[in-house]
């Protein structure tokens, strides 16, 4: 299974674009990162990508098939997201919001079978919310809506799994369990962070976004540099590898905006 974003654009009605001529691509079972500062374009093409808004120009692949020509339902089928937004207007319990994944496998009439019920209380334990399943979704806090809205994403059993900012809100512990239950997933995941050192921990590969064009590529290793965050967030800041993960982790530093220190 592959996902492949083909020269996406998406352009307002003013005119202003917000993604020009992206390319990327996800296999199954790998993590993949978009980073960039505010307004680099990271939600418009998440949401280019499952299918909220249109693009303009480009294409979605999955394993060929453009999801343009997909219906609604068959993409859920195919896609599952996770929104940086998890506001809802209904009152609903958590135990209905995360049952809702299953709709794209029911017809309209059909209701939760045993083996649904079942997913719902799994999905719910594995992000530890399993406590929440009574509770009324619009009345939880941020994280624990997220954590809600990530077994909502399970229990859709996708091939891609698209999150932004699936850490908003979330205190370090499910932080850390979130991103390494996605990436333990054999899932293709597409996820926007904000967090550096966790995307570059978590993350296969990155694409560094700028005014909505891809900047960087390659793994994390490879993209974060001190020059390159000097660059698109005009920051200082170093960047070492960490014995213990192995990982790149970034430190910023204070100092003049923009000047990389090695």
């Amino acid at each position: 299974m592959r996902l492949h974003v083909e020269d996406l654009s998406y352009e307002t009605p003013s005119g202003r674009r917000l993604v020009d001529a992206v390319s990327l691509a996800v296999s199954a079972g790998e993590t993949v990162g978009l980073v960039g500062p505010n307004g680099s374009g990271k939600t418009t093409l998440l949401r280019c990508v499952y299918g909220a808004l249109r693009p303009t120009g480009g294409r979605v692949l999955l394993d060929g098939d453009d999801l343009a020509e997909a219906g609604v339902k068959a993409r859920a089928r195919r896609i599952a997201t996770v929104p940086q937004d998890g506001q809802t207007g209904f009152e609903l319990t958590v135990r209905q919001i995360v049952a809702m994944g299953r709709s794209p496998h029911k017809r309209f009439w059909e209701g939760d079978t045993a083996a649904d019920e079942e997913l719902v209380h799994g999905a719910l334990e594995r992000v530890g919310a399993a406590a929440l399943a009574g509770r009324a979704f619009a009345r939880l806090s941020g994280g624990e809506r997220q954590r809600v809205l990530t077994a909502r994403a399970l229990v859709q059993e996708p091939a891609v799994l698209v999150l932004d900012e699936p850490t908003n809100h979330l205190d370090i512990r499910y932080q850390l369990e979130i991103l390494g239950l996605v990436r333990g997933l054999g899932t293709a995941n597409l996820l926007a962070l904000h967090d550096l050192t966790l995307a570059a921990y978590y993350c296969d590969r990155l694409y560094v976004l700028d005014a909505g064009r891809v900047v960087a590529s390659g793994p994390p290793g490879d993209v974060l540099t001190g020059e390159l965050l000097a660059q698109v967030y005009g920051v200082a800041a170093e960047v070492v590898v960490h014995p213990a993960t192995g990982a790149p982790t970034v430190t910023y530093l204070p100092g003049a905006a923009g000047e990389p220190r090695a």
